[in-house]
Order: structure tokens, then sequence, then C-alpha cells
């Protein structure tokens, strides 16, 4: 086979290339006419025409910024040289919706059926704290059921179809507002503690807390659930005796939750978290369209795809609200954007402060250039809906929730909304779990595949290589998506990872 070309150019108006990997200083540019003046590292932009000082410059045939000062042929393009600037969107609701083709019959998988027709793809039981101050208790019952590493001792052991049992901690519930704040943690909490990954559910709280036990049953429709406990620390008596008492309700609950049974499911019961993190220059070319040729697939067997992270999404927007089935959708994103602008402009902040050093590292410089990639993972099916965080998603298709940027918390939001499976990009190589939802990591380059083999579950690097194309590797991504969903474990999984990771999104002043 030939060579792969040493840079790529992703579309005929753009003024800069990718280097495919590392050029030298004095290296022509293959069918670009130019020469690199300086050493360009892999993943980064090389300008392929002039920029005077003030003039957009593109990628995707889309602005990612302006140039600071003259811009050379030959030239690296980065932080020193490339910033925000100003720059309008063409909304244009609705104007690309069309019609998804349905693919008939569905693809299928091995899932667990709940009694209210919803479908599993882990069958957890998990202990959900109200308040930090129960998390040490949680752990305490939680880890009464793990394994032990040196003994082989495995409390589970007679109940081979139990996926473990899980303690969901967090770092607030308490010193709070009890308006948004506080509902934005129900939500997610009550998301979770409904969540058909889970078979149980002990809901441990304090007993002082802002967050407590009656209101948040009574204000997310808990009470008279059979598959969720309460009790808090006071009312029990102290830690010995609340362990005690919560090991004993895990117990009661490991024959129920063991007696499941996969069965042969429609594809249109996944329920998918799009995400990205540790992004590189290679994001938007590699893993992030495959998994959007993925998400297209999971669309057209009938399942639903969630976008998230709104300051990652900002300044691509436009290109989803052409895709909008309605201006009323289009404009709940446009209002998100809006929103987003005023709360990091309160908080000291502007939205181009997102991309993290390793983003700029792999060769991102601005938040539109990131976005712009970010939004491929979505694929090009219609926007039918856009939720709040941790809202629960009911609508089928493409649809996207408010979530902000930082991997965990946004994840913790749309499994919170029903996401059963997670796909996750990664260029410089995040390692990520989200119980009770199995987490794949999509790597973006082979070279830190190989590196990380342990942690990814696909090379998207195949895309880049040549030896694949970006429709070919989604469908690879869908059919892992499917084993995955039926029940293999994930390379987080088999890690433990899934635990640590839970992290509703806090707002307003922790008093």
């Amino acid at each position: 086979m030939a060579a792969p070309p040493l840079t790529i150019r992703l579309h005929p108006e753009d003024g800069v290339v990718i280097a495919r990997a590392e050029v030298l200083p004095g290296t022509p540019i293959p069918g670009e006419g130019v020469t690199a003046s300086a050493r360009i590292p892999a993943g980064h932009k090389i300008a392929v025409r002039p920029h005077a000082a003030g003039e957009p410059v593109r990628r995707y045939g889309q602005i990612i910024g302006v140039a600071t000062r003259p811009i050379a042929p030959g030239e690296h393009v980065h932080s020193h040289n490339l910033g925000m600037g100003e720059h309008s969107r063409d909304y244009a609701f609705g104007a690309e919706a069309k019609p998804t083709a349905p693919i008939d019959p569905p693809a299928t998988f091995q899932g667990i059926r709940r009694a209210d027709g919803r479908v599993a793809t882990r069958n957890y039981i998990g202990v959900l704290t109200t308040v930090s101050c129960s998390a040490t208790v949680a752990q305490y019952v939680a880890d009464a059921f793990r394994r032990n590493p040196f003994t082989n001792h495995d409390p589970l052991a007679d109940y081979p179809n139990v996926d473990g049992v899980v303690a969901l901690t967090h770092k607030t519930g308490c010193g709070m507002s009890d308006l948004e704040p506080l509902r934005l943690l129900r939500r997610t909490l009550a998301g979770y503690a409904t969540h058909p990954n889970f078979a149980a559910i002990l809901l441990l709280g304090l007993g002082c807390e802002v967050n407590q036990i009656p209101g948040l049953m009574e204000a997310e429709g808990l009470d008279g659930k059979p598959r969720v406990r309460a009790m808090t620390i006071q009312s029990t008596g102290g830690t010995a005796k609340t362990v005690a008492r919560g090991v004993d309700f895990v117990r009661e609950m490991l024959a129920d939750a063991n007696a499941v049974t996969r069965t042969t499911v429609s594809a249109s019961h996944l329920c998918v978290a799009l995400q990205c993190g540790g992004s590189d220059g290679y994001s938007g070319i590699t893993a992030n369209p495959a998994l959007g040729a993925a998400s297209d697939l999971v669309v057209r067997h009938g399942g639903t795809v969630i976008l998230s992270e709104t300051p990652e999404t900002y300044g691509a927007e436009h290109l989803l609200t052409r895709r909008a089935v309605s201006e009323e959708v289009g404009r709940k994103l446009v209002d998100l954007m809006a929103w987003w602008e005023d709360y990091t402009r309160r908080n000291g902040g502007e939205l181009d402060d997102n991309p993290s050093p390793g983003n700029k590292a792999g060769g991102l410089t601005t938040i539109l250039e990131k976005s712009l990639g970010a939004m491929a993972k979505a694929g090009t099916t219609n926007l039918v809906e856009v939720y709040r965080y941790a809202e629960k998603v009911t609508a089928k298709g493409f649809v996207f929730m408010d979530t902000p940027g930082y991997d965990p918390v946004s994840v913790t939001g749309q499994v919170a909304g029903g996401a059963n499976l997670v796909c996750f990009t990664t260029g410089r190589g995040s390692v990520y779990g989200c119980k009770p939802a199995p987490s794949m990591k999509l790597a973006t380059n082979t070279s830190m595949y190989r590196r990380m083999e342990d942690d990814m579950d696909i090379n998207c690097g195949t895309v880049l290589d040549g030896d694949e194309s970006v429709a070919d590797c989604g469908e690879r991504i869908f059919r892992e998506m499917l084993a995955v969903a039926s029940g293999k474990r994930t390379k987080s999984e088999q890690w433990g990872f899934g635990s640590e990771e839970f992290a509703p999104w806090v707002q307003g002043a922790t008093m």
C-alpha cells in the first residue's frame, strides 16, 4: 500500500492542513505548494496560505478563530498566532433536517428486560448517598461485597448474574441552596435510583443535611418504589448499625437481583452517551466522525444517542440547529449557549478557557476548533430534542443534554438521563468508567492506542493510517456497542473504574 500523505486537508476552503506526523523545518508539503518554516508537531496545523492579522482561519470549512498577527504559508498555526475573535452564526433552524431511513429489521443484543419494559445492559445493586457525610458508610456497605484479590474470596460468587454492589458518593448535599442546586442534585440521584442497570438501590443519608431523604423521595416520585430502600445514619444509630443494616438489605436483594436472564432485544433499546475527553488534533478526523457514523446506525436502528458538553459545542451549535426538527428545539440549544456565556462571564472566565493543556498539546487551539470536531460524534441525523442536565431522556433519535464539558460531570448527567452505554473518544488517553453504564474507549490515533492498549477498546487510528474508512470504523464501533450491551466487559470495567467517577454538577454557592 502507498504511504499515507504527510498532511490532511479537511475542506477545499481551509487555510490550514493537519500534520499526520511531526514535520521538520524545510519540509515541502506535497500538494500544497508550501514548505514548513518551523517544526510542526503531529496533529497540529500548518498554514497553506497567508493570513492577515484579524483574518478568519478555517478548518472543516468553518471558522476556528482569527489570526492574531500575520501568518505566512508554512507557519505553525497555534496559540501564538490564532485567537477567538468575533464570529457570527447563521442558525437556519431546520434548514437541513431530513427524514431518517430506518433499518428494518433492527439489530439485536442480549439485554436484561425489567418489569417496566426498559432494558438494562448491566445488573448492579447501588448504594447512593444524599450527602458527602454518608459517603464512608456507603463505601463500607459496598466493600462487604467486594472480591478480595489476595484470598480470592468473592461474596457474590453465588450470584453470577449480579455485576457488583457499587457505592456512588459525592461531595455535596448540604451547605447549599434549596432552589436549583438542590433540584439538580435530586434529579441526578433520582435518575440513578431508577436507572434500569440497577436491580435495587439503598439510599443512605446522615439525617440533618439539606438534601433530606423524605424531600428527595417526594420530589422525585421515589416513594413506594419497591427496589428503593432508604435510611439515615442518625436514625439507625450510628456507623456500625447502619453498615450492618445496609449489608443486610443488600443480602436480601441479591437473590432477586440474580434472577435475571439476558434475552434478545432490539437495538432500539440502546441509549448511548457520546463523550470525548483528552481530545487532540485527530479527534475530529478519526474517532469522533467514526462514532458519528455509529451514532447514525444507532438512530436508524431505533435507538437514542445523547450529545452533551455544552461548552464544547459552543461555536458549532449552528450546524446542529440546522438539523433541528423544529425552531423550538433549535432555540433551546441557542438559549443554552447564551446561558453559558453569561455563566462563565459571571464566574470570571470565558468559554475559550475550555481547551485544556492536553488539548492544546495535541493540536487544538480554540474552543471553536474543539467544538467543530466534538460535534462530529452526533453523526448526521436530525436533532429531535434538547434536555436539561440529568433530565430523563424519552425521545428516540439524536438528542442534546446540557452539561459542563468536564467529562465525569457530563457523563453523570447523561447516565442519570437513562444512558445505558457510554462511548468515549480520546486522543491523549483518558481512562474513565461510569457505573452502572459500561464505558467504551475509542482511541483517535494508533500510537496512543498501542501505548495504552490496556485501557482502549477500539483503535480509530486506522482511519488516519489509511487502513479503514470512517464508515467502516463506524460499523465496527456499532458492532462493539452491541457486544458490550450484551455483557462483554470493557477495559474500564476490567480495571474496576466507575464508582469514584460519579460527579453530579454542583451549582450555586457552598455556604
